[in-house]
């Protein structure tokens, strides 16, 4: 069976959730399937050898009805136009759901970072920035950290566009930024800690296993970045057993319990995580497989598929990372009573600290790290509340419809509903 690529995922699913919108206003669908503005650039940088190479930029402002756009920035090799609006789609119902007042955007550059100087990167970087002109702003489109870029690269951003314009307030252009430069304390470790929170809210009003809290749950993840490896601490935090980890390389198992610090300073002197001390190796489809209480996958996307979905053995999979599961695996877990709760929700974490970034740095404020847990873990819990409730609607409503029993089609449903009255609430115009 060929699996659909991660954007044509993302159309249908939104499609599906619209069949549940009783109100959805005829043509709305192809409005909010397509991005309000994408912009292509290309633009030449010298090298440091001093020849000039050509590279490709894309942003993309997928809907902005909510408010300015907001969205990563991603430097990779394979990026292409039709990936970043996919993922600023998602950003959308991601802002929407979480109740941020931000549209979804997307971007980056096609390069590979690996065989980029320090100086390539910064030179790339500002010469995208200044392409973008305009096209970014507080109060238009404000980016952040994404894939192989990080808090250095959004200083960057915020310095080159500052330059450009000069005597104002120019911090909130951009999120993930340096402490010192007014990124927010809990910015870096946001996502993996909202994947914590929400879990930790699903288990005490749903129930596992007979448990209504973390403590003594053992948990599965795929991946072991800065998601991954956030959400395994946050995980542990809460009580939880971290059974199995794994990075690009492979994966560890230890069904007693593994040692993040030891785990992390593994990673760090061998480049992986397989090796290490006290636990066994295992490939990453069989780390999938693990009988345990809570997966993880916290990689990249469809991971989870037709194929491999009837192996797994998690009580409750939670999507710390985009798409990591395709629409049919979906159906496949929910018909052997396996809860998803799905990226839109559970990956939500970032933007909303994102969002705290912004608004600290409109009103000239600096929060401490505990008071932005705080308001993390309260926003995460009120999400997980409000997409249970539209669940239980849906399946109350349809009782033998496999869809509807979906908690992404919850979220997606409550997230579109969301954007698409505040679409007709404003008016189309003229």
């Amino acid at each position: 069976m060929t699996t659909p690529s991660p954007q044509k995922q993302g159309l249908l699913r939104v499609l599906d959730a619209t069949r549940y919108l009783p109100q959805f206003k005829k043509g709305l669908l192809a409005h909010l399937a397509n991005p309000r503005r994408a912009i292509t650039v290309c633009f030449p940088v010298e090298m440091d050898d001093g020849s000039v190479r050509s590279f490709f930029g894309y942003r993309v402002l997928h809907n902005n009805v909510l408010g300015p756009g907001k969205g990563g920035l991603r430097f990779h090799p394979d990026l292409s136009l039709e990936e970043v609006s996919s993922l600023a789609a998602l950003m959308t119902w991601k802002c929407a759901l979480i109740e941020v007042p931000f549209g979804g955007a997307k971007g980056g550059v096609v390069c590979d970072t690996k065989q980029l100087s320090a100086g390539e990167l910064r030179r790339i970087t500002r010469r995208f920035i200044s392409e973008l002109g305009d096209n970014i702003g507080p109060h238009t489109d404000i980016p952040a950290p994404d894939m192989y870029t990080n808090a250095q690269t959004m200083a960057l951003v915020y310095d080159t566009y500052d330059t450009m314009h000069p005597g104002r307030n120019n911090r909130p252009v951009v999120t993930g930024k340096p402490i010192d430069q007014g990124g927010s304390l809990g910015r870096r470790d946001a996502t993996g800690n909202g994947v914590a929170f929400a879990t930790e809210r699903f288990v005490r009003l749903q129930g596992l296993n007979g448990h209504k809290h973390l403590g003594g749950l053992r948990v599965v993840i795929q991946g072991f970045g800065n998601v991954g490896y956030a959400a395994a601490h946050a995980f542990q935090r809460l009580g939880a057993r971290i059974t199995a980890l794994s990075d690009s390389r492979g994966g560890i198992h230890c069904e007693e319990g593994i040692d993040l610090q030891a785990a992390l300073a593994h990673k760090r002197e061998n480049g992986h995580l397989s090796g290490l001390p006290g636990t066994t190796n295992l490939s990453n489809e069989d780390l999938l497989a693990l009988e345990c209480d809570i997966l993880v996958p916290a990689a990249s996307a469809s991971q989870v598929h037709a194929e491999n979905a009837p192996r797994v053995q998690a009580r409750l999979v939670v999507e710390a990372a985009n798409d990591p599961l395709t629409p049919q695996a979906d159906l496949l877990l929910q018909e052997r009573g396996i809860p998803v709760l799905p990226d839109i929700l559970a990956n939500a974490g970032g933007v909303c600290v994102s969002y705290f970034e912004w608004v600290q740095n409109i009103q000239n404020q600096s929060w401490s790290e505990q008071e932005v847990e705080q308001k993390l873990r309260h926003r995460m819990h009120h999400t997980v509340e409000a997409v249970l409730r539209r669940h239980q609607q849906l399946v109350k409503a349809h009782p033998d419809d496999p869809h509807a029993a979906l908690l992404r089609t919850a979220a997606l449903a409550l997230a579109i509903e969301r954007v698409t009255c505040a679409t007709l609430e404003r008016g189309i115009w003229p």
